[in-house]
């Protein structure tokens, strides 16, 4: 009889996990699809982010909705027509970021998040600010790129900066295509973990390359 409760009560407790763990997957997708449309009404990111927290809250042990509110946050910031505000978005995005490094260390997609905010600090002022958060992203795109070497994402960036950066300091087409092209290879292969891993950049790597042509 003991035997048989036990055998029950594990029964239950599988079953009221994976009820957890699909109810976790619809709310990610749910929030990934208005992550997409929200490039196209930027204020919705920020709704977006929100309900991200609001999963990783209460989810506590998941490092993804904390990464996609990062992600979302520093896009927002990057669309950001006021300078004195950008700042704001960007520290959000590396206090939820920082929560996202802790439960899952040494991860390249997080780095590439991390790389992300120090540009965008940087654009505040790049004149200025090159020293410290230039030097920032690209130690942490190396780093990216270091902890996954499969990974698209950091050579995207790369390109993205390159793309952006004056010819006499070293950016323009030229140095930015090879990057970018390196990028298109690995995302011709690459496979994410899963239905709500990070998959994104393909389509702007592709854009930019036509834009080089």
């Amino acid at each position: 009889m003991k035997q048989l409760f036990i055998s029950a009560f594990v029964l239950l407790t599988a079953v009221a996990s994976f009820a957890q763990s699909e109810k976790f997957t619809a709310a990610m997708k749910k929030n990934l699809a208005a992550m997409d449309t929200g490039f196209k009404n930027p204020p919705e990111l920020l709704n977006v982010a929100n309900n991200f927290e609001r999963i990783a809250n209460a989810e506590k042990n998941q490092w993804l909705p904390y990464y996609y509110a990062a992600f979302c946050q520093v896009n927002y910031g990057f669309m950001e027509q006021d300078k004195d505000k950008i700042d704001s978005y960007a520290d959000k995005a590396t206090e939820l970021i920082a929560k996202a490094d802790s439960l899952s260390p040494n991860n390249s997609e997080i780095s590439c998040i991390k790389s992300m905010i120090a540009s965008c600090h940087m654009m505040v002022n790049p004149m200025q600010r090159w020293q410290e958060y230039g030097q920032e992203s690209n130690s942490n795109m190396e780093v990216a790129m270091q902890q996954d070497a499969t990974n698209p994402r950091p050579y995207f960036l790369k390109g993205q900066g390159l793309k952006y950066t004056p010819e006499q300091f070293g950016g323009g087409c030229k140095t930015a295509k090879p990057q970018l092209q390196t990028a298109l290879d690995r995302y011709a292969t690459f496979k994410p973990a899963s239905d709500i891993s990070p998959n994104w950049g393909k389509e702007r790597t592709e854009s930019l390359i036509k834009d080089c042509k």
